[in-house]
C-alpha cells in the first residue's frame, strides 16, 4: 500500500521524500546520452553519478564484464586472491608516482575513506607514536559512512555522533570565486600551517584536489605542492581523495598530477570502473604497508568487505585503463574541458551568474541563488541536457568520451537555459 507522499517503495538517498513521487526515471543509456521513460533523450552532462567516464554501454567494458562473469565472479578476498584484482593492483602501482605501490580494493569511495583513515591512524600506532588528529577542509566531502561523515562540515552531511578522534576543519579564506588567486593560496596555506603548528601532532591531512560537493571549488595552482611541503615539515601523512577527480576528470590522470606531487595515501572510486560496477581503491606507500607486518594483533589490515576487489569489477577496471589509453580520454578531458569552460565563462555577463570555474571536464556555474540554479538546471533539462545543481552551484561533468559536437550542443543549450531563467526572473 502506497502512502500519499510517494508512489514508489524505493527510498532514494539524498532526495527529500516529498519530492520523490513522479520524478524523472531513466530507462536507457548509450554513449554520452540517456533516455527517460517518456522516450526523451538527454546529453548526460553529469556522467550518471559522476562516474560514467567512458560513457554508457561501452562494448569493451561490457565484454570485459561478460568474460569475467563466465570465468570467475568473485571469491573470498580473505581466503584467496585472483588475477583481475592482482592485475589491477599492479597497474595502479605503475600508474601512480613514487612508492604508491600497495592497494586495497573496496566497493565505494566512502569505504575507501574509512580504510584510508584506519590505515593512517594505525600506522602511527604501529611505529609507536601517539598521533590521531586529522585536518581537512570544512567544505570537504569524503563520503557518508561514519568516519567519512565526520570529516565534512557541509550541512547536508552533518553527523549526529561525536568523532572518534580529533578533527580540525579549515574554512576557505575567501569565496569560491576568489579562491584561484595567489593571495588565496597564501591565505589557505597559512591556515593549514597554523593547524599543523598548534595542538598535538597531526596524524594526517586529508583533502580533495578540487572540492566537489563543497561547491566545485577550484583550489589555487600550487596549493597541493605547498601542502605536501607542510606535511613533510610536520611529519603528517598527506591523504588525497581522488574519488571524484581521479582517472582523467580534471584533464590529468589524477588531480594531484597538476602539482606534480606524491601523496602518502590515495583514495579512488567513481571513474576507476567507469560506473559499470561498484569498485574503489586505497593505495599507500610501501613504507606504510610494511609497518603492518609488525602490527601486534592481526599483522595486517583489519578492514574489508565481502565484495571488496570483486573479480568482475576489477576486470572492468582493467578494461577502463585500456580504453582510457587507447581513446586518449585524459587528453580529451583536458581539451573538451577547456572549450567548455571558455564558452561557459561568457555566461558571467548574465545577472544570474556570479562565477564560472572548472578544471578539465568538471565545470561549475555559480548562480546568484539556489532558486536561480534550480531554474537554470530545469531549463537545461527541458532543452535536453542533464546537469546537477546543489546550493546554487550547477555542476557540469560529462563523460570523458564527449565529442566536439556534444560540447557545442552543451554550450548552446546551457546558455539558452540561462537566458530563459534570466527572462523569468525579470
Amino acid at each position: 500500500m502506497h502512502s500519499s507522499t510517494s508512489t514508489s517503495s524505493l527510498w532514494r538517498p539524498w532526495t527529500p521524500i516529498t519530492q520523490q513521487a513522479g520524478s524523472l526515471r531513466i530507462v536507457e543509456a548509450r554513449g554520452n546520452r540517456v533516455r527517460d521513460a517518456e522516450g526523451k533523450w538527454y546529453l548526460d552532462a553529469i556522467s550518471g553519478v559522476l562516474n560514467a567516464s567512458c560513457g554508457h554501454g561501452h562494448p569493451r567494458l561490457i565484454e570485459a564484464a561478460s568474460r569475467q562473469f563466465e570465468q570467475l565472479v568473485h571469491y573470498d578476498p580473505m581466503v584467496s586472491s585472483h588475477d583481475p584484482a592482482e592485475t589491477l593492483a599492479s597497474r595502479l602501482a605503475e600508474l601512480l608516482p613514487g612508492e604508491l605501490n600497495e592497494t586495497c580494493l573496496l566497493n565505494s569511495g566512502s569505504e575507501a575513506t574509512e580504510a584510508a583513515l584506519r590505515i593512517a591512524l594505525q600506522y602511527w600506532r604501529n611505529i609507536g607514536e601517539d598521533r590521531n588528529r586529522v585536518i581537512t577542509f570544512e567544505a570537504a566531502y569524503h563520503g557518508t559512512t561514519y568516519l567519512a561523515q565526520q570529516l565534512s562540515g557541509l550541512p547536508f552531511t552533518a553527523s549526529e555522533w561525536a568523532p572518534p578522534f580529533p578533527i580540525e576543519h579549515i574554512a576557505l579564506p575567501a569565496a569560491p570565486c576568489a579562491m584561484r588567486t595567489e593571495e588565496s593560496a597564501d591565505a589557505l596555506i597559512a591556515l593549514f600551517a597554523k593547524a599543523l603548528e598548534t595542538g598535538p601532532p597531526a596524524a594526517a591531512v586529508m583533502v580533495e584536489p578540487l572540492l566537489g560537493l563543497g561547491g566545485c571549488v577550484v583550489l589555487p595552482a600550487g596549493f597541493l605542492a605547498r601542502l605536501r611541503q607542510l606535511c613533510d615539515q610536520h611529519g603528517a601523512l598527506l591523504i588525497l581523495d581522488e574519488v571524484f577527480c581521479g582517472f582523467g576528470r580534471t584533464g590529468r590522470m589524477f588531480g594531484f598530477d597538476h602539482d606534480g606531487i606524491t601523496p602518502d595515501i590515495v583514495t579512488m572510486s567513481k571513474g576507476i570502473s567507469g560506473g559499470y560496477l561498484p569498485l574503489a581503491a586505497v593505495t599507500v606507500t610501501s613504507s606504510i604497508k610494511e609497518t603492518f607486518i609488525r602490527e601486534p594483533i592481526a599483522q595486517g589490515l583489519r578492514y574489508g568487505h565481502t565484495t571488496g576487489g570483486h573479480a568482475v569489477a576489477s576486470n572492468v577496471a582493467n578494461a577502463v585503463l585500456d580504453v582510457m589509453a587507447d581513446e586518449k580520454l585524459v587528453e580529451n578531458s583536458a581539451a573538451q574541458g577547456a572549450t567548455l569552460l571558455e564558452g561557459l565563462r561568457k555566461l558571467e555577463s548574465s545577472p544570474l551568474i556570479t562565477d564560472v570555474r572548472g578544471l578539465g571536464l568538471v565545470v561549475a556555474i555559480e548562480a546568484d541563488s539556489p532558486e536561480s540554479a534550480a531554474d537554470i538546471a530545469a531549463a537545461a533539462a527541458q532543452a535536453g541536457v542533464m546537469t546537477r545543481h546543489e546550493r546554487g552551484v550547477i555542476r557540469i561533468a560529462p563523460p570523458l568520451t564527449i565529442t566536439d559536437d556534444d560540447t557545442a550542443e552543451a554550450l548552446q543549450k546551457i546558455s539558452g537555459a540561462v537566458d530563459i531563467a534570466a527572462a523569468a526572473h525579470r
